[in-house]
Parts: C-alpha cells; sequence; structure tokens
C-alpha cells in the first residue's frame, strides 16, 4: 500500500514538474511560430502559463484592458536574483529619474529595458516575436542571455493594440487557404477598411504616447511613467518591399535630444548590423523615421531620458508568405527572425554598457533640473477658460510634468497674445508650470503643441 502511494506521489511531482517547465511558442500553440497568426487571447495565455512556470525570473504585470475588453498586459523578466528584488529597482530608477537623489548604487541596479510590440495592429508579426523573445529569455537554454539578464531588466508588453490586430488576424485567418498565396494581389493581401492598424475607436496609437486621448494608452503610459526605462524599443513593420529599419534615425534631430542618445543609438545600431551582416539580411539606417513629433513610440521616451528607438520590419498585409517586388519571397517566419534579431542584438547591448546607461540617464535629469531647455524657466497660463485650463492640467499630470497654482503676485515676461514683454498679474486660479523640474525636456517640447 505505501509503495502505492509512494508511486502514485511519484506521478503527481513528475505531473506537475510538466506542467511547470517553460513551453516553447510551438508546444503550447500547437504549430510552428509564422505557420499561422496567433488570435491575442493565446497569445495573453502563453504568456501567463509562462509567468506561472517560471515565478523566479517573470513577473506578470496586467495593467488594464481594451474598449473590446481584451486584456493588456507585459511581463518583466531578468535573473532571479534581480526580480527578488524587482520593486527595490523600480523605485530606485525613479528616484534616478528625478535628478536629486545620489543614494541608487548604480554598480548594483541594472539597466531597464522595455520592448513594445505591435502598436499598429496590422503590422502583426511583432506579437508573434514577442512569444519567441518570452521563451528565449525565460527558458534558461539561452546562455548568453542568461548573461544578459544579470544587468537587465526587461520589460515585454506583447501588443499595445489587441483590438487593432485581432481585427486584421480574424480577417486574415477568415481568408487563407490551406496553403497561403504569395501574390500579392490575391485576396488575403488586400485587408479590407477600416483594417487593423488603428484601435477600436479607428485611433492611431503611435500618435498618443503623449496626448493619452486613448484608453489603451492611459492605462500603458502610466505603467511606463511608473517604470521609466532605459531603453525602449518600438517593433513596427512597414511596406513588404522593405528593407529592415533600424537606428540612428534620420536627420534632422531635435535639439533637446542629447549626444548620448543619439551616440547610444550608432551603438545599438552597428550592433543590430553585425547581425544583419551575418546573416546577409538588407537594412537601412538614417534615410527615414524622425525623432521630431513628441508623442511616438520612440520620441516619447527619448523626451524622458531613455534610448528611444522604432525598428521596422517590411511586412505590411504580408500575411504568411508574399512575392516582393524584387521577385523574392518574404514569410512570417523571416520577418520573425528579424525582429527576434534586433530585439536580442538590444538586450545584449544595453547589457554590455549597463553602467553607462544609468549614468547618463542620471546626469539627464540632474541636467534639467539645473539647466532647463528653452528661451522661458516659467509658463503662466491664466485661468480664462477654466475647462481649458483644467484639460491641460490633466495633460500635464499624465505625463508627470509638475505644476502648481497661482497666488495674488505680479510679473512680467512675454506676453504670447500682444508678443510683447509686458507686466502682468498672476491670480489665484491661474497655472504656473517651472520648467526647472525633472520633466523639464518633456514640458519645454509639448509647450509648442499647447
Amino acid at each position: 500500500m505505501k509503495k502505492s502511494i509512494t508511486f502514485c506521489l511519484l506521478l503527481v511531482i513528475s505531473a506537475f514538474g510538466a506542467i511547470a517547465q517553460v513551453k516553447s511558442p510551438d508546444d503550447f500553440l500547437g504549430y510552428e511560430l509564422g505557420s499561422h497568426f496567433t488570435p491575442h487571447y493565446k497569445v495573453v495565455d502563453y504568456f501567463r502559463q509562462t509567468a506561472a512556470a517560471s515565478p523566479k525570473n517573470i513577473k506578470l504585470i496586467e495593467y488594464g484592458k481594451t474598449n473590446e475588453g481584451r486584456p493588456l498586459l507585459a511581463v518583466a523578466i531578468s535573473s532571479a536574483e534581480n526580480i527578488s528584488r524587482l520593486e527595490q529597482i523600480r523605485t530606485n530608477n525613479l528616484k534616478l529619474a528625478t535628478g536629486s537623489d545620489n543614494t541608487v548604487d548604480l554598480k548594483s541596479q541594472p539597466a531597464l529595458v522595455w520592448l513594445s510590440y505591435n502598436v499598429h495592429g496590422n503590422e502583426a508579426n511583432s506579437t508573434e516575436t514577442s512569444m519567441k523573445m518570452l521563451y528565449a529569455l525565460s527558458s534558461g537554454q539561452n546562455t548568453q542571455a542568461n548573461e544578459w539578464l544579470k544587468n537587465t531588466v526587461v520589460v515585454i508588453d506583447p501588443c499595445l493594440n489587441p483590438d487593432g490586430r485581432d481585427r486584421y488576424v480574424n480577417y486574415f485567418n477568415s481568408v487563407v487557404g490551406k496553403t497561403p498565396n504569395s501574390d500579392p494581389t490575391s485576396r488575403e493581401h488586400i485587408e479590407p477598411w477600416p483594417g487593423g492598424r488603428p484601435n477600436h475607436y479607428y485611433f492611431d496609437l503611435n500618435r498618443d504616447w503623449a496626448w493619452q486621448t486613448q484608453m489603451e494608452s492611459k492605462q500603458r503610459l502610466a505603467l511606463y511613467n511608473n517604470w521609466m526605462p532605459q531603453v525602449h524599443v518600438d517593433f513596427h513593420e512597414q511596406s513588404y518591399n522593405e528593407p529592415y529599419y533600424f537606428a540612428p534615425a534620420a536627420e534632422p534631430v531635435h535639439q533637446d535630444i542629447t549626444p548620448w542618445q543619439r551616440s547610444f543609438q550608432v551603438v545599438v545600431g552597428k550592433n543590430n548590423a553585425r547581425y544583419f551582416d551575418a546573416e546577409g539580411w538588407q537594412y537601412f539606417t538614417k534615410e527615414r523615421f524622425d525623432l521630431l513629433y513628441p508623442s511616438y513610440g520612440d520620441t516619447y521616451p527619448l523626451y524622458n531620458g531613455a534610448i528611444g528607438m522604432t525598428y521596422e520590419q517590411g511586412g505590411i498585409r504580408a500575411g504568411l508568405s508574399v512575392v516582393t517586388n524584387n521577385g523574392d519571397t518574404l514569410t512570417l517566419k523571416d520577418r520573425i527572425a528579424h525582429h527576434f534579431a534586433t530585439g536580442m542584438s538590444t538586450i545584449e547591448v544595453s547589457s554590455q554598457n549597463q553602467g553607462k546607461l544609468l549614468e547618463e540617464y542620471k546626469k539627464y535629469f540632474q541636467q534639467e533640473m539645473n539647466t532647463a531647455p528653452g528661451i522661458y524657466k516659467t509658463y503662466v497660463v491664466k485661468a480664462s477658460n477654466l475647462s481649458r485650463l483644467k484639460k491641460l492640467a490633466d495633460l500635464l499630470t499624465k505625463n508627470k510634468i509638475q505644476f502648481a497654482y497661482g497666488a495674488d503676485k505680479n510679473g512680467r515676461g512675454y506676453d504670447y497674445d500682444t508678443q510683447k514683454e509686458e507686466s502682468f498679474s498672476v491670480d489665484r486660479n491661474d497655472l504656473i508650470i517651472n520648467v526647472l523640474q525633472p520633466r523639464a525636456v518633456l514640458a519645454n517640447v509639448l509647450s509648442v503643441y499647447v
């Protein structure tokens, strides 16, 4: 009887061990990654299952829902030692972003690398890639990745736009045959209006980082600003006839982007190029994709002290396979491989430069506190329209830009209405923004738009 009980116990332990192991995407989904487009609910299930199987290395963060009720989530992945003190790492990171804290030991603080996938729903390769990234970083089988994670915490957001992505995936899966048709004029490559690019309200979420008008953006930016990474990559797709694009970005570059931010884009780009050259993959840099508008997934992080970058794989509406203008056949598996290579390359170079990334990040915010950019150091917004003033206050609050309300005082400065330097009074409801603050650059950049 005792032998039977022991045997049953061993079976239970063995079964639990099998459940607890990190599964590859192929094993979990039941098909080879890149042979189908994966519905969002299966992606969510894979991330949840992987986090449950590897709690010492992964922290699952469910941060909201979309308009259509789909969950928004991210994972933080690192070494077991880093995950055990993840909250301390996060709070230390925020201390560095105050510009006034000198208590954080940079040698023991890992760099934070944030990877954002699929903000445009029909650029659907990147969510597939996120599952491959998760497995590579969490399975323990990639010895290089294991070393990189000692110096980094990697945050993966697998899908910024689940409603748009499922709109595209559901369409494609409904029209594709048993064998994909690579002819670009076939039905599976001609996505009907409105397409999967925007969210439920047909809004482009890659224009909404600063404004945060959409539900997805509000919830994501609340999470982002609660972590404030040193490196952020926004994964995209462009026309399937284009080679791969990665930083450095096109000239001219915004004046408030620092020499360090520009130089590290070059460092990352050279490391990406090294892997692409080894495989004979085509790519380009600098020719396109500017860093001027403040509400993109590369510029918003840049104006918040990070190294923000966009990576663009050719592939919009390419389906599972498409023949390009030069006669090559581009597959979803190819596109996954390219995004995977740049993602891993970015983690590698960030790990190698962990100390420098943190030093420059700390210096960025110290500089903002001491020498704010722009002509003016303080803005006074008169309370002539309280409704509009409240909307401005809400926008500043979302972006962690500090402000105060006035007291009965007098001052002198440049009046935007008369375009002259004049005396003025500061009344009780007037809004005052002192630009000498941790978010000085973002405040200065947004002043042009608001």
